[in-house]
């Protein structure tokens, strides 16, 4: 009976030492994730808001200086207003990411989220900030799974071929954020942007800050947190309020 019972202890310490892995079907709990695409698994960040929902989701690229603290901060805000949040590392593998691959790694991004049961995968929205904004820019044209994106400080003409290239394929309201004192993506490209995408038709919204700079909501790594940086982040997050709503029955 002795040895009997150690083997049942020894049996039960074995199945608790035993790895606990918890797919997206099943519903990952907020924190570091792994998001797989082409085989291999980017370092990425979910919040996910109280209650059982469908929540809308948002997916999130970060800027070419990676997936900061801040973004991690913001991803948590985003979820406090009731979305669905995963900042994807897209830079886990290098410093820059092919367009091409960009793309299969948002669609399998958007695999992950919508198999998880408290995403609404009817309201899905893109951000992205510096070459992330660049990216949002060109794929919501292309990624009709996205039903509204936020471009903060992007490059609407850059690279080949560049986002203003897609414009008339663009079906999703867009909201572009932006600085007056931008110097890698000047002020003049987003309004000459806008005035290409007014021209086409394109339903778009865009927000300039007076005298910021390129990134300026993450300093030092750090969410921005004073009147411009509030108002910026409330601007995204009603933008997504609104066009992410349920549809009217």
């Amino acid at each position: 009976m002795k040895a009997k019972f150690v083997f049942i202890v020894l049996l039960l310490l074995s199945v608790a030492a035993m790895p606990v892995v918890v797919s997206a079907q099943d519903g990952d709990p907020a924190g570091d994730v792994d998001v797989t695409s082409d085989g291999k698994a980017y370092k990425s960040y979910l919040a996910v808001p109280e209650g059982d929902g469908p929540f809308p989701a948002i997916i999130l690229i970060h800027s070419f200086r990676g997936l900061e603290e801040g973004y991690r901060t913001m991803t948590d805000n985003l979820a406090k207003e009731g979305f669905v949040v995963l900042a994807v590392g897209w830079q886990t593998f290098g410093q820059e990411l092919a367009d091409d691959v960009m793309m299969q790694l948002l669609n399998d991004s958007v695999t992950y989220l919508t198999a998880r049961s408290d995403v609404d995968a009817e309201r899905l929205g893109l951000t992205g900030f510096c070459a992330g904004g660049r990216y949002t820019m060109l794929m919501l044209p292309q990624m009709k799974m996205f039903k509204a994106g936020v471009a903060w400080y992007g490059f609407p003409n850059n690279g080949t071929p560049p986002p203003a290239s897609f414009i008339d394929q663009l079906d999703a309201p867009m909201l572009i954020i932006h600085g007056t004192e931008d110097q890698p993506s000047p002020i003049a490209s987003i309004y000459e942007y806008a005035t290409k995408l007014q021209s086409a038709g394109k339903t778009f919204e865009l927000k300039v800050y007076s005298g910021e700079p390129h990134g300026f909501m993450i300093q030092n790594g750090q969410l921005r947190t004073d009147d411009v940086g509030t108002d910026a982040f409330n601007e995204m997050a009603e933008f997504f309020s609104r066009k992410l709503a349920p549809a009217a029955s």
